[in-house]
């Protein structure tokens, strides 16, 4: 999924998922369970193995 389609599905913008990816910005747990319910998966599958 590019980040353009997981901000989109997520209502999140592009630039967002880019600097949190990247470690620029730290991402609040509101915005982990838009990421999580786009991609169709609970908040602790999302940090299963970590």
């Amino acid at each position: 999924m590019s980040q353009k389609d997981l901000a989109y599905s997520a209502d999140l913008d592009r630039s967002y998922i880019a600097s949190v990816e990247s470690g620029q910005r730290n991402i609040s747990i509101v915005n982990l369970e838009k990421i999580a319910n786009s991609l169709g998966v609970s908040l602790s599958e999302l940090f299963k193995g970590i």
